[in-house]
């Protein structure tokens, strides 16, 4: 346990033994630090963790308050290991889905898209005016693969920070996480082959995995643990693998953080089995308390993992900016897969985001869109726990900005969008995160929203059909 979480456990304690009562305010970060003699930062930290435990809860200009204690409900169960290898079908509702965020008399709860109060919009778009000013005539030509030198050394330090051995010339610039995700898998595997991923995953894996002709094979994901190792042990002895996939920071749609312990007998187990792996880390930045984790890659001394990201939850969706750090054999051919894919990526998007992170903008917004995503995912929760059915099971995400729902009874989500759409209420059906049609009784919720009436309405009238 980690020093903040030993204070925070320490904080509320004192909380429930009433030295702080419900609605009291807590000394501020510098008072609170000298008292209980830890850094300013450990005592944010810490008060972080509360918040996103839902016992505190920040008003803006003022501190931390002690909240009323809301209802906790159970976490979704752990789904069934998958018998075998399959096919992925029925993803075409992912379309109707995502469609919905640009209609604007829907609310989307639906697409992991958080709403531009969420982005650093004016920033970036300050930076955007600069690079077409300095740089005018280069925005309007290629920046063949691997991409603009200055922002893979960018990505590469910032990847340094994170205790990964990676230089600038091994960082290849996509259109996205998940193309990145999709050119790793290309490169190896065949059609028919098995990849072994998640259960729940993200239904753009799913979509990836199709297209390849490939099969997925589940595996069953712990909400507060991720992926069991168990489980992945026997499919490894059992079926022929020829690539694990998974989200180690944060996954979607449960948003667990694997521990480091757990990550290295990951990589560990995928090693003897000579299984790669590809690495999903775009939520890895978002934690909602404490500090950011270490990817796999950052243990990776054989040189297997394929580490895939994007700026996508972070920054904006539409800069379509994402990289992918292959093992050195793979290099060639990933920017060559690239190449063929789209030619390259777009040259202003790729020179601003260089420009972002290069000027130190990055990790001052990452401080301040945690504690929003903190504050997004507590307020989703409450409300959820409030509107609807008493048994239902929620998810404890401990980063990203999604929640994972698990309604009780025999209800099929995948109908219950339809009513709900009817109603102006967009959120992801359960089943679109299987490959089985598991979880057809549970449903993802993007909190990433501008909460205002509309949401308050949406939550409603979804609470209605349940």
């Amino acid at each position: 346990m980690t020093l903040y979480q030993t204070l925070a456990d320490r904080l509320q304690g004192l909380i429930r033994d009433q030295v702080y009562p419900v609605g009291s305010r807590l000394p501020g970060v510098r008072v609170l630090a000298a008292q209980q003699e830890v850094s300013v930062s450990t005592a944010v930290n810490a008060c972080r963790e509360l918040e996103q435990r839902g016992v505190l809860e920040a008003r803006p200009r003022s501190g931390y308050y002690v909240r009323q204690p809301a209802v906790v409900r159970e976490p979704p169960r752990v789904a069934k290991p998958g018998r075998r290898p399959r096919r992925i079908t029925g993803q075409e509702r992912v379309l109707q889905m995502l469609q919905n965020v640009n209609n604007p008399s829907v609310v989307n709860l639906g697409a992991a898209v958080p709403a531009p109060e969420y982005m650093p919009v004016a920033t970036m778009e300050r930076v955007f005016h600069s690079v077409l000013r300095e740089q005018r005539r280069r925005c309007v030509g290629y920046e063949f693969p691997p991409g603009a030198p200055e922002l893979c050394t960018q990505i590469a330090r910032r990847l340094a920070g994170l205790q990964c051995a990676v230089s600038p010339e091994q960082v290849l610039i996509t259109n996205s996480c998940q193309e990145s995700v999709a050119i790793a898998l290309k490169m190896i595997t065949s059609p028919g082959d098995t990849v072994a991923i998640e259960s729940p995953t993200y239904y753009g894996l799913l979509q990836v995995i199709e297209s390849l002709g490939l099969k997925a094979l589940e595996i069953p994901t712990d909400p507060e643990a991720g992926i069991s190792l168990d489980a992945l042990t026997l499919a490894l002895e059992r079926w022929d693998v020829s690539a694990c996939v998974v989200v180690s920071n944060f996954s979607n749609p449960l948003g667990v953080r694997m521990s480091d312990e757990r990550k290295q007998a990951l990589l560990r187990l995928l090693s003897r089995h000579k299984v790669p792996l590809v690495e999903d880390d775009i939520y890895g930045d978002l934690s909602l308390s404490g500090p950011r984790p270490r990817p796999v890659k950052s243990w990776d001394r054989d040189d297997q993992v394929f580490y895939c990201a994007s700026s996508s939850k972070t920054l904006s969706a539409g800069l379509r900016v994402g990289w992918l750090v292959a093992p050195q054999a793979w290099q060639e051919k990933a920017q060559y897969y690239q190449y063929i894919n789209t030619v390259s990526v777009a040259t202003p998007s790729q020179l601003a985001l260089a420009r972002y992170l290069e000027r130190g903008h990055y990790e001052r917004f990452l401080r301040h869109i945690c504690s929003e995503h903190a504050r997004s995912v507590a307020r989703m929760t409450e409300r959820v726990t409030q509107l609807f059915p008493a048994d239902t099971r929620v998810s404890r995400p401990a980063g990203g900005f999604v929640l994972w729902v698990e309604l009780p009874g025999e209800v099929d989500t995948s109908e219950l969008m339809e009513k709900a759409l009817e109603q102006g209420v967009s959120f992801a059906p359960g089943s679109l995160f299987s490959a089985s049609g598991k979880f057809a009784n549970c449903l993802r919720l993007n909190c990433a929203v501008k909460w205002d009436n509309r949401v308050e309405q949406a939550l409603v009238a979804l609470s209605r059909l349940l």
